[in-house]
């Protein structure tokens, strides 16, 4: 009986020992990606700096540079493909989550900066090298995507007030218009989400602060008249 019992739980400790492992393949991993990550932030981080704010110097240096370290990234998670067993993503997302979070809101602000539209899910999903459906796989989860667009909106309404510090009164004008309209987006949704719902929360105050840096701009005459050129939806 005490011999039962031992396999018994010898098996269980094989188990756990096994997972263990697994977790810390994947841990090793996502620090690459966290890494990359950070790298991809530092030269987006060159956006509010007072003597690069010239559109073609944003798109041509910034952006093309981030361009490139998401091939790292790309790299990185298609060897976390190959770690996470199949049909078990969701058992392990926990220790990706955060930074796939991230990564969006990062794929989506180099997106804007290049071509001023809302990236698409599919587009950050091939940015990331990994699917975009849950039925294929290891893929891009939908409130991952939307957590990340959340985060975008912080970093240009901070990008709004740093383009009037630096002499840039168009650029508040379109990001208002886009933040707008990613807000009108969001109000369309029912969130059930927590951290969606509170991040949510943040994006009214992200908006707010945006159009009181327009409203400035209203009255101290220094709005463009000729407003920017529409933007549209990817």
């Amino acid at each position: 009986m005490a011999d039962g019992v031992s396999q018994i739980f010898n098996a269980f400790q094989d188990y756990l020992n096994n997972e263990q492992e697994l977790r810390e393949e994947i841990r090793v991993i996502v620090k690459e990606i966290e890494k990359s990550a950070r790298d991809i932030l530092m030269i987006l981080q060159n956006i509010h700096n007072e003597n690069s704010m010239e559109e073609n110097i944003i798109v041509s240096q910034y952006c093309a540079k981030a361009r490139e370290l998401f091939e790292d990234v790309r790299k990185q998670y298609a060897k976390l493909v190959e770690v996470v067993p199949k049909d078990q993503y969701y058992r392990f997302n926990d220790q990706w989550r955060f930074i796939t979070q991230r990564l969006c809101y990062l794929a989506s602000l180099t997106v804007y900066l290049e071509v001023k539209v809302l990236v698409t899910k599919e587009t950050v999903a091939e940015i990331l090298g990994i699917k975009n459906n849950r039925e294929e796989g290891f893929h891009l989860d939908l409130e991952d995507f939307l957590m990340g667009l959340l985060q975008l909106s912080a970093e240009l309404s901070r990008f709004a007030v740093n383009s009037v510090t630096n002499g840039d009164y168009n650029r508040p004008i379109e990001i208002a218009k886009f933040v707008n309209e990613l807000n009108a987006g969001f109000r369309l949704l029912n969130l059930k989400n927590d951290a969606l719902r509170k991040r949510f929360d943040a994006l009214k105050y992200d908006v707010k602060k945006i159009e009181e840096v327009v409203y400035d701009l209203s009255i101290r005459g220094l709005k463009p008249i000729t407003p920017p050129s529409p933007q549209e939806t990817e």
